[in-house]
Parts: structure tokens; C-alpha cells; sequence
């Protein structure tokens, strides 16, 4: 006798088969690491981009605010009347954002003339010459703020005159 060779069902009728017996025809374990290193792949720089975006912009923050606090500290020393201390002026344009008093430091200097046109005159440290402002008094106050979060730090000169 004869035997017939056995015919085999095409594909399609074997995961039809396979899906009413209950087999899973899903993905396999390879098919999915394969997609979670490409995934990976893709994130990794998106990822890297925000990080960067995230710190530039704390730190542009940090430098605005020392900014503010510099324009406020310099508006604040030309209103003030002439005084041998401006530590206390320049520490009030802190106040608002809520910084310690040592984030603004000051250094006082006064112009001391030459004693004739030819001479050059110099900066002395100290506001006054005295302990009491004197007439025709030129002051540098040098203002120095640090953000005590972000660590970002800028200065400024303002000169006073009553001449």
C-alpha cells in the first residue's frame, strides 16, 4: 500500500489553528528587548537636551535676580543722603527676595584730590574722611552680590558727589 504524502496546511490556517487552541502568537522576549534598546537610544539625548535646558535656565534665573538686587542696591545709594557706612543700604535691596544680609558686601572708598592740578589725587578706603561726611565728598561704593542658591555673583561701582 501506498502511502500518501502527509499535506501540511498553509500558514495562515495554522495560526488560525493556533489562536482557537489558545497559543499566543505574540511578540517574542528578543522582539521586545530590541524595542526597549531603541527606545532607550532615542530618549537618552531627549533626556540629555532637558537636563540642559532645565539648568540654563536656573542659572539665567539666579543671575537675574542678582541683577535686580544690584539695580535696586545702586538706585538705593544714589537716593541715600551721604553717609559714612552703606552697608545697610545696599543690604536693603536683598530684603525683598528674602537673602541673608551677607549676600550684598560693600567697600567704601573717598577721593582724596591732589594738592595742585598736576598732582594726581587717589581712592582711600573708607567713605569719609572724618566720621561725619564732608563737604565737596566723592565716594565710590562698590556693591558685590552673590545668589545664595545658585552661587552666581556680580558687581557694581556707583560714584557720589556733592560736588
Amino acid at each position: 500500500m501506498r502511502r500518501q504524502p502527509e499535506q501540511r496546511p498553509d500558514p495562515g490556517e495554522e495560526q488560525q489553528d493556533a489562536l482557537r487552541r489558545g497559543y499566543d502568537v505574540g511578540t517574542t522576549l528578543t522582539e521586545l528587548l530590541v524595542t526597549i534598546v531603541v527606545m532607550g537610544i532615542v530618549v537618552a539625548p531627549v533626556m540629555t537636551a532637558v537636563i540642559g535646558v532645565v539648568r540654563s535656565s536656573s542659572t539665567n534665573r539666579g543671575l537675574s535676580q542678582v541683577e535686580t538686587v544690584l539695580n535696586n542696591a545702586a538706585n538705593l545709594l544714589n537716593l541715600a543722603q551721604p553717609v559714612c557706612d552703606y552697608s545697610s543700604v545696599a543690604e536693603q535691596a536683598a530684603a525683598p527676595l528674602g537673602w541673608p544680609a551677607n549676600s550684598v558686601t560693600v567697600e567704601e572708598l573717598h577721593f582724596i584730590p591732589g594738592a595742585t592740578p598736576a598732582v594726581e589725587g587717589r581712592w582711600t578706603p573708607g567713605a569719609c574722611v572724618g566720621t561725619v561726611p564732608g563737604s565737596l565728598l566723592v565716594q565710590m561704593v562698590s556693591v558685590t552680590v552673590r545668589n545664595p542658591e545658585t552661587g552666581a555673583q556680580r558687581s557694581i561701582q556707583v560714584v557720589k558727589s556733592d560736588v
